[in-house]
């Protein structure tokens, strides 16, 4: 399998990056190509509860527990050396796939689509960050990068193909 191309989705909370992200994957599916997503929340999180084994296992100081049934499998990792996990990292744990597409993210140097909407009363971020190479969006602005409209899923996903330069495959 060639290399894995990574593209980002960016923009500001509440901007639509998780609903776009959530009607574009299909758009790739659709064309062949094995997905996979990183997301990046600011907030600690934890998908295990209290009292389950699993939670049990890392409270008791277990580095790593996974968890697998016949549908699918889930590794929980903690940080216990409080270092920054880098993308690189975290890239370097998918298996491997045609296309990486990260949520978040905004300081890592990929290629990204910024999510822009005005009413959000937040700036764009495109003039701030040249690995944003296109915006999405449903209203006009003034910029030299190509402008995708928010609600037309099949022109991102060519947009996004053309410029990683992946080949549809057949299904």
């Amino acid at each position: 399998m060639a290399p894995m191309k990574v593209f980002g989705i960016a923009g500001y909370s509440g901007s639509g990056k998780t609903t776009l992200l959530e009607k574009l994957i299909p758009q790739f599916t659709a064309r062949g190509l094995k997905v996979s997503v990183i997301k990046h929340a600011h907030h600690g999180f934890d998908i295990d509860r209290p009292g389950k084994d699993s939670y049990r296992h890392r409270e008791a100081g277990a580095s790593e527990v996974l968890l697998s049934c016949n549908d699918r499998w889930a590794l929980m990792h903690e940080q216990r050396d409080d270092s920054d996990v880098t993308l690189e990292d975290l890239l370097d744990r998918l298996s491997p796939c045609d296309l990486v597409l990260i949520e978040g993210f905004k300081q890592e140097p990929v290629p990204k689509l910024e999510v822009y909407r005005p009413e959000n009363g937040k700036p764009p971020l495109f003039p701030e960050r040249d690995d944003i190479v296109a915006v999405a969006t449903d209203a006009p602005i003034a910029t030299q990068l190509p402008k995708l409209p928010l609600d037309d899923m099949s022109a991102i996903a060519e947009f996004v193909m053309n410029h990683l330069q992946l080949q549809a495959r057949p299904c």
